[in-house]
């Protein structure tokens, strides 16, 4: 049986991640650097990503939900109680002494307060769900370290592909038909005279 892709030189599960990481760079930043072989398979995978992202990024309702948020003060902290240990009663309505210090009581734990607040939120049917769930067998995730925040626990945002591919890039192409990406050939890489290109979204 003929083979219906090129094997990029490497074995069937090389291939594959090799290829899932590219897709994954493409989607991320718009555009890459790579070989004029490895392009050509990149773009049909990408193609097909974003035919799927177009067709299905309407296919969802809008639901209301009930959710617990966390008080904040006026400096953006969250706000503590402190609470008896078994009865659950409250012992001090604020966990903290003007220092900004959490004060301990005995036979109390601190808490955060929650609030309850309505939020609408945007709830996939099936179609798109099982669309995500395609995309999410090709796209690895993707960590983003913010720069300014650099060595810190919460500078590290996990960034989801699939919500860029339904509500960034989906909505450039709704009047589009296939083409989403296009190759630049930049010419031969010295020590192999492989022909380098940069595949781009549109």
């Amino acid at each position: 049986m003929a083979v219906h892709y090129r094997k990029l030189g490497r074995t069937s599960d090389q291939r594959k991640a090799l290829l899932r990481n590219q897709v994954t760079a493409l989607i991320e930043h718009g555009r890459i650097t790579t070989t004029d072989a490895k392009a050509e398979e990149i773009q049909r995978i990408a193609e097909r990503l974003i035919a799927l992202a177009v067709k299905e990024k309407d296919n969802f309702e809008t639901v209301k939900i009930t959710a617990k948020v966390a008080r904040k003060d006026k400096d953006g902290k969250r706000v503590k109680q402190i609470v008896d240990k078994e009865t659950g009663a409250v012992l001090a309505e604020s966990a903290r002494d003007e220092n900004g210090k959490i004060v301990r009581k005995d036979n109390g734990i601190t808490v955060t307060v929650y609030d309850e607040v309505e939020k609408e939120v945007k709830k996939d049917m099936p179609s798109k769900l099982h669309a995500r769930r395609q995309m999410n067998k090709i796209l690895y995730s993707v960590t983003e370290v913010s720069t300014e925040k650099k060595g810190r626990k919460s500078s590290a945002k996990k960034i989801d592909l699939t919500d860029k591919l339904f509500d960034e890039i989906a909505p450039k192409y709704a009047n589009r038909n296939g083409g989403y990406t296009r190759i630049i050939k930049l010419g031969q890489r010295k020590g192999d005279a492989a022909m380098q290109v940069i595949i781009e979204l549109v």
